[in-house]
């Protein structure tokens, strides 16, 4: 299945009556990649009133989330929301980060801003098509560090992320009606057998293959 996200993390800005509106858009694999975000605009802006959100995940868009955070309900989280529904995006958070101006500007004048914000980071994002991804995170002694990454390269194979710490980590993504037989190709490759030579859930010694969450899609 495919469906729309943004390229990379874009921001947006709104003003009114002294209140400044500053909008943060990622592209989120996850609740919790959603969440870290979150926590990284709350860190960013310890002073602001309010850090009000909104995510939309999976390919077909069927879990969300919106939250006012101290704000009127309904003047935020819907909005923002509303904003990423406007432009057809899912696996996308914003947060919107509100520093108060002195001047109550109202129920419509607070659904203005933190829609009129989230459009304008929204206007500003690369919006990219992708293909539904299940994502894999492969840990692994070193000795297997040349044969895996040969294998990686060979079936083009997204990366996501990578860790050569004290253990070799690897977060790959695969399209979800292909990652079935494209783990079965990768581990052959790396234990240097054919395809028909490894047993259905045969394991690699010193590979270890476990679901992880996502962090978007490939175009």
């Amino acid at each position: 299945m495919k469906y729309k996200t943004i390229a990379t993390p874009v921001t947006g800005e709104y003003r009114d009556r002294g209140s400044k509106f500053i909008a943060y858009a990622f592209p989120v694999g996850s609740e919790e990649e959603a969440l870290e975000r979150l926590a990284e605009v709350r860190r960013q802006h310890p002073k602001a009133r309010h850090h009000c959100f909104a995510w939309r995940l999976g390919a077909s868009g069927e879990r969300f989330r919106a939250n006012d955070d101290g704000e009127p309900s309904g003047t935020a989280g819907r909005p923002i929301l509303g904003q990423i529904d406007r432009f057809g995006l899912t696996q996308i958070a914003v947060v919107v980060v509100r520093y108060f101006g002195g001047t109550l500007l109202g129920t419509s004048g607070l659904i203005q801003a933190y829609r009129g914000s989230t459009a304008n980071a929204l206007e500003q994002a690369e919006i990219v098509e992708r293909i539904e991804e299940d994502f894999f995170l492969l840990t692994f002694d070193y000795a297997l560090m040349s044969p895996l990454m040969t294998a990686v390269k060979k079936l083009g194979l997204r990366v996501v992320q990578q860790d050569f710490a004290e253990q070799a980590r690897l977060q790959i993504a695969l399209p979800s009606d292909e990652s079935a037989a494209l783990l079965h190709k990768l581990k052959a490759m790396i234990a240097g057998k054919r395809e028909a030579e490894l047993g259905e859930g045969e394991e690699v010694e010193g590979l270890e293959i476990g679901e992880s969450g996502g962090s978007g899609g490939t175009g």
